[in-house]
């Protein structure tokens, strides 16, 4: 028989999370952030109406039981720190770097100036509304804190919405966010610290900050790596589904049980580990997806309505409370307002984005509420003050929006601004800007030379992890081998760290992580155990790759190439030396109008210095195209290879050929120019064979220079 507890909980829990996504559902088609929804059913479930309208039921559903209090309560603590793990996982430190100077000053004067507002309000509240009047400083503190804070997650959410978080302006809003969310957690930490020791004393002030900067500063500069090559161990070796969510979480509770015993608030560590996480080079996409979903549409409802069954709006029928509430929500309002406007003006802004930064920084949200939640839960804040702070949250929020959207509907569009959002729009519908993780598998031949330069200088541009996977053509590989194949990765990536545009944006750093494994075997089951960790290339250099006398490609390669499911690089190299980037002074890219071949182009654009490499494409049609669509189409494709080339910075040179024979038209281009590299895009079919077209077999037996061939998608045979 179901125990009553356990009754009790559960409805209490269907009830919250059904009517708060449901409310959230309805406010999300009125332009509202949905976690406002969760908050309402709290207000709407708990003493702020059911409670007054059915004293009796409620007290059935909601009883005063520690027992059931105590258990959901755990429920919402767990579900606060998963929340805050997901919003440090969206924390991008490189957008921060990036409008490090605006986003720094606007956080600054955004946190600065509403704190000291909100501290002096809270000097000035009366005695009654304080639980201890005696730590009234610490009440003030957790006060003007609840003030001075913003909700990442709100403002990042409408500004996504909007299609601004690529523009300026919405960059340095989204950065301002995040530096105020990481500021105001240590702030929290700190004055919980303060709550916990009693008072404000010189000790208590330099222990909980000492602890607190220890904290971050063992977090990001030891733990960072250390969570990086945790997941990375976790996703290459362990068999049972979804443990690197599993190692996250332990991450996360590991993080907030070390704050927890410092006396620091347990909110930060599963921050921290949210953004150490979030710096990880591999899954983080994939783990917030496994994540986010248990949070939002279960955790989330179950926090922010327990947050709302703990505010009793009613006492706002007391003219002086609904005075005060009235007060705090202007004096946190203009606050936060002047102080982000304030930073955006001293950053030296225009008093258009400064009105913009004013209006999105208001919006507090879920932020609020937990930092009134734990300030109700330490004893420092009263049941009424935090109604009020409550009552606030949800009224800043829901105005938010509308005057955001108002004010950054009217922001100019820069030419430089222009250009940015050109470039970025290329690169969000392409393939390599999303490579992750680069797998190889080469020998010590030119053609596996090849292979090492060619990954390297792709992964030095964004700092991309390799691993290499080193295969002898008949005797065994000794790891000496598969450490100079990784040696020359690391070359390459430095290089490309030095002259592309990428690179030069980190810094001409190239740090690349690369693993070196050496294979006993032809190397066909290790691919294929490896392809499931996560790889978005694979690049194959091998001695003897394809038959001289039809140009297909050999069974080794067929085999490497049957264990891995996407898109395969496989190398070429001219001659017997090793080949390199700094030779190739004319690329030669073959393009159709195809995806494939446009990814082909794509490669080709990512592996060669631009101010090196002379760049010219050629679309071949079988047939002089007429006047009208067919010519169309020709010009279209031309037009989009020069793009795409200009994004990265080359200047190509398009030209159209017409032969019944492709081959043999692209083989005259070439000749043409004098070309030294051959680039070309082609269809990868279904089967056991890596049959990448008659073009490029005819291609593969004639030509003699370098040759890259991306073969990039699956198609039915």
């Amino acid at each position: 028989m179901l125990d009553h507890s356990a009754a009790v909980l559960i409805l209490q829990v269907t009830l919250l999370v059904v009517v708060g996504r449901a409310l959230g559902e309805v406010l999300r088609r009125a332009g509202q952030p949905a976690v406002i929804g969760s908050l309402l059913s709290g207000l709407l479930l708990g003493p702020s109406l059911f409670g007054w309208l059915a004293p009796q039921w409620f007290h059935i559903v909601f009883p005063d039981d520690p027992d059931i209090k105590g258990l959901i309560k755990g429920i919402a603590e767990i579900g606060v720190m998963m929340l805050l793990l997901l919003t440090g996982m969206e924390v991008d430190l490189r957008l921060v770097r990036k409008v490090g100077g605006p986003a720094a000053a606007v956080a600054a004067m955004g946190v600065l100036v509403p704190f000291v507002f909100g501290f002096g309000l809270g000097e000035l509240l009366p005695d009654s509304l304080l639980p201890d009047p005696a730590r009234r400083t610490v009440a003030a503190l957790f006060l003007s804190t609840a003030l001075a804070i913003s909700s990442i997650k709100i403002v990042a959410a409408t500004v996504t919405e909007m299609n601004l978080l690529r523009r300026d302006i919405g960059q340095i809003v989204v950065a301002s966010a995040i530096l105020e969310d990481t500021a105001g957690w240590i702030i929290v930490s700190l004055v919980l610290g303060f709550a916990g020791s009693g008072g404000i004393s010189l000790r208590a002030v330099a222990w909980t900050l000492g602890s607190t900067l220890g904290f971050l500063a063992l977090s990001y500069s030891i733990g960072r790596p250390l969570v990086v090559r945790l997941i990375r161990l976790v996703n290459d070796h362990a068999e049972s589904d979804f443990m690197v969510a599993t190692a996250v979480l332990a991450i996360m509770l590991l993080l907030a049980l070390v704050t927890l015993s410092l006396g620091i608030s347990p909110v930060l560590g599963a921050f921290t580990a949210g953004v150490l996480v979030g710096e990880s080079p591999i899954l983080v996409g994939r783990i917030r997806d496994q994540l986010q979903g248990f949070v939002t549409a279960f955790l989330a409802p179950i926090f922010f309505g327990v947050s709302g069954l703990g505010a009793d709006l009613t006492i706002l029928r007391n003219p002086t409370l609904l005075l005060l509430t009235g007060a705090l929500v202007l004096v946190g309002s203009i606050g936060k307002f002047t102080g982000a406007a304030l930073g955006a003006v001293m950053s030296r802004r225009h008093w258009r984005d400064a009105i913009a930064l004013g209006c999105a920084m208001n919006a507090r949200g879920s932020t609020e509420v937990i930092v009134a939640s734990i300030g109700l839960s330490s004893g420092v804040l009263s049941q009424d003050i935090y109604t009020m702070i409550v009552a606030m949250a949800v009224l800043t929020t829901m105005a938010m929006p509308p005057t955001l959207k108002r004010a950054l509907s009217r922001l100019p569009l820069g030419q430089e601004e222009a250009a940015r959002l050109r470039k970025e729009a290329i690169d969000a519908g392409g393939l390599v800007s999303r490579f992750e993780r680069v797998l190889v598998a080469a020998d010590d031949s030119p053609n596996g030379s090849y292979a090492t330069a060619l990954a390297g200088f792709l992964a030095g541009q964004r700092e991309l992890p390799i691993t290499v996977l080193s295969l002898g053509a008949d005797d065994p590989t000794s790891p000496q081998d598969a450490a100079r194949l990784a040696d020359a990765v690391r070359q390459s990536a430095l290089v490309s760290a030095n002259v592309t545009e990428a690179g030069k944006e980190r810094g001409g750093k190239g740090r690349v992580e690369v693993i070196a494994r050496a294979s006993s075997d032809s190397g066909a089951e290790i691919v294929a155990a490896e392809s499931k960790k996560g790889f978005d290339l694979l690049v194959i250099g091998l001695a003897g790759m394809h038959d001289e006398r039809t140009g297909e490609f050999t069974e080794r390669v067929n085999e490497l190439a049957a264990g891995f499911d996407g898109p395969i690089a496989l190398t070429i190299a001219a001659g017997d030396h090793h080949a390199n980037h700094a030779r190739h002074a004319r690329m030669l890219i073959p393009v159709s109008g195809t995806e494939s071949s446009r990814r082909g182009a794509e490669l080709a654009f990512a592996i060669v210095p631009p101010a090196r490499t002379r760049c010219v494409a050629v679309h071949v049609v079988e047939q002089t195209p007429a006047i009208g669509s067919a010519a169309n189409t020709v010009e279209a494709v031309r037009h989009d290879i020069a793009t795409l080339g200009e994004r990265h910075g080359f200047h190509v040179t398009t030209q159209a050929r017409h032969d019944t024979k492709p081959a043999d038209a692209i083989l005259r281009a070439a000749a043409s120019i004098r070309a030294d590299l051959l680039v070309i895009g082609a269809e990868r079919r279904i089967g056991d064979v890596l049959s990448p077209g008659k073009t490029v077999s005819a291609l593969v037996q004639a030509w003699r220079g370098d040759m890259v061939i991306l073969a990039s998608q699956r198609m039915t045979a």
